[in-house]
């Protein structure tokens, strides 16, 4: 009788693995799946195209004047240093989200756990919510300036631009959290329930945890518009060159840096360093969120 030997899993070959000659071949009897594939495939490479020849624009026409001068504490017409506004950019972006986070993630689970189906009520928030995603960038710089810079007297400050970014990034992490929220399954809840846990217990021990990855990935979409958000920011927290002393002093982000520097038309090459410096604080506070939602779903 033969002896029946295991093989290593990395030699056992996938049985329904399709090859593309396969894949072709079976796309002649169906033309119209042919031509579906092919517009899927074209879009693909469009869309990658465009990315990968948007940054590399950037980094070619960038990179080349990252100078130590523009990294310099102090902003002078000389060295047009982009540091007061990259630190500028962080403490807005960190003190908007400690303002809309909390609030977005509360109301979602209101509507969520707490509110009854089909109450009036939760369709206008969900109305309101859409509507507000849809206002353009400048209506909330106009509305921050009249109301938190001039009716409540805080001036041309961190405080107003931070507040009115929670506003604009408010409508996306609610909704955002909202559905992550609905995508845990009833079956937690119940357990839970079964358990003799209470509904708040319930919420915060068993379907919040389950749905941060989903939240955190209207966070990242927040920290992008906060990132690249310019016309709202000029008018609730000026174009001032350097770093406050406090939340109500006034300064400058690197998307206002940025546009302030292209504008004057006399240090263009110094804008392409900045849409650098800007692009890699992006994707660095994104590898951020991303590590810290795979560690919060692996405990």
């Amino acid at each position: 009788m033969e002896a029946i030997t295991a093989k290593p899993v990395g030699s056992i070959k996938p049985v329904n693995r399709v090859s593309r000659k396969q894949r072709f071949s079976s796309y002649k009897r169906t033309p119209l799946s042919l031509l579906l594939y092919l517009l899927v495939l074209a879009s693909t490479i469009f869309t990658a195209g465009i990315l990968i020849y948007l940054i590399g624009y950037i980094l070619v026409h960038g990179v080349p004047y990252l100078t130590k001068d523009l990294f310099s504490l102090k902003y002078t017409s000389t060295n047009v240093s982009l540091f007061p506004a990259m630190v500028n950019t962080i403490s807005m972006t960190v003190l908007a989200l400690l303002l809309a986070v909390p609030l977005g993630i509360f109301s979602a689970i209101y509507l969520v756990e707490y509110a009854r189906k089909g109450n009036r009520f939760v369709g206008i928030v969900r109305i309101t919510a859409e509507t507000l995603s849809g206002i353009p960038s400048i209506v909330y710089g106009l509305f921050g300036l009249l109301f938190f810079v001039t009716t409540l007297k805080w001036g041309l400050s961190i405080l107003s631009g931070a507040a009115t970014l929670a506003i604009m990034i408010l409508p996306a992490v609610m909704r955002t959290s909202e559905e992550a929220l609905k995508s845990v399954p009833d079956s937690f809840r119940e357990g839970s329930f079964g358990l003799g846990a209470g509904k708040l217990r319930t919420v915060f021990k068993i379907v919040l945890p389950s749905a941060v990855p989903g939240i955190l990935s209207g966070v990242i979409l927040a920290v992008g518009r906060i990132v690249g958000e310019t016309a709202a920011l000029m008018y609730t927290a000026g174009t001032v060159a350097e770093i406050p002393s406090n939340v109500m002093g006034s300064g400058r982000t690197l998307s206002v840096h940025m546009y302030a520097l292209s504008s004057e038309g006399l240090h263009i090459n110094q804008s392409y360093a900045t849409a650098v410096v800007l692009l890699i604080v992006v994707i660095v506070i994104n590898a951020v969120s991303t590590f810290i939602a795979k560690r919060i779903t692996k405990g």
